[in-house]
């Protein structure tokens, strides 16, 4: 069985800048229902894995996912969080620990939404990635972590991609980013430069501008996701952290 794709939620993962959650905070504004639709297609996945391996079944999950964002509306949520702490994904993840705290001493689900229309989600497909998910006992946290990670990295994949189909590129990078899914050792150089109808020396070149790209744009979703540009490299670090086995 192949893995479910995520193709979807990746290609609609945002820039995630302060600046959106802002607006998403403020309903008053013009774009707010659509700054809060950005946040919830970046984030729903590993809001999902979160409540998952917090010990919910999966539509109990799917309707605690829904209400957490619902919630999000209420009570200036979002107006609460702090830009100055850098990383929007660690307000959220915390924010999300204090709901289901508060929905188990409730013991009810909050009422959803409010007429407000939030990005659907897709069950089948929810379930079907979380179950591809480690078996071992990773944390909550550090699931919702991976998560994050993977989607964000798909995004770049995905982004890097456009970039060499819309170049005339397309079939360089479809030979080439096993390169960055599988590592520099995956397929001999002498093997993609068959394929590509080159000598291995352009097949090292071309790797190394594939890399130089691939960083670059990793770079710059990063930087969507903080308020302060020095915390990029950490952030890169925490987030090949958390996919490691």
């Amino acid at each position: 069985m192949s893995k479910p794709s995520s193709q979807g939620e990746q290609s609609a993962f945002p820039s995630t800048r302060w600046s959106r959650v802002v607006a998403a905070a403020d309903l008053a504004a013009p774009d707010a229902r659509s700054a809060l639709a950005e946040l919830c297609s970046a984030y729903w996945y590993p809001i999902y894995a979160f409540v998952r391996r917090k010990g919910n079944d999966a539509e109990k999950s799917l309707d605690l996912t829904q209400s957490y964002f619902a919630r999000l509306l209420e009570k200036g949520v979002l107006a609460a969080a702090d830009r100055r702490k850098g990383r929007f994904r660690s307000f959220l993840r915390a924010d999300c620990e204090h709901f289901l705290i508060d929905q188990h001493r409730r013991e009810k689900a909050l009422e959803r939404g409010g007429g407000v229309s939030l990005i659907p989600i897709d069950a089948q497909n929810a379930e079907g990635r979380y179950l591809y998910e480690p078996a071992d006992a990773m944390t909550p946290d550090r699931l919702f972590d991976r998560a994050w990670a993977v989607t964000l990295l798909g995004r770049v994949l995905d982004l890097l991609g456009a970039e060499y189909a819309e170049s005339g590129r397309a079939e360089v990078f479809a030979q080439l980013k096993v390169v960055l899914t599988e590592g520099k050792g995956a397929i001999p150089a002498a093997t993609l430069a068959e394929r590509l109808g080159t000598t291995e020396g352009a097949v090292h070149g071309a790797v190394h501008r594939l890399k130089k790209r691939y960083r670059a744009i990793l770079q710059e979703q990063i930087a969507a996701t903080l308020d302060d540009p020095a915390q990029i490299d950490e952030e890169i670090r925490d987030l090949f952290e958390a996919i490691r086995p």
